[in-house]
């Protein structure tokens, strides 16, 4: 199994989010907040609000590739996040 998964943490007023694909999502996860992930997301908490499954590393790729490029989509999925969890970024 493959996973896309989508990734965000707090910045001041907004949500910064982070794309990527993987195929054991709990060490992935674990790595990003351990600071041992990829370079964007050393030194800040990160917290899982997206990812999908898929049976091969191919569309696991094209699916990445899609969420990265969809600005739109990454943008409505972190706005359901923040309406979902009640997030006030004047309390931060």
């Amino acid at each position: 199994m493959f996973y896309v998964y989508l990734i965000v943490t707090k910045n001041k007023y907004k949500l910064t989010s982070y794309v990527g694909y993987t195929n054991n999502l709990v060490k992935r996860i674990n790595l990003h907040n351990s600071s041992k992930g990829a370079k964007f997301t050393k030194g800040r908490i990160w917290k899982l609000i997206y990812y999908k499954k898929f049976n091969s590393k191919k569309e696991a790729l094209k699916e990445e590739h899609k969420l990265k490029k969809n600005y739109k989509l990454r943008s409505k999925i972190k706005n359901d996040y923040i309406k979902n969890e009640n997030i006030n970024f004047t309390t931060l």
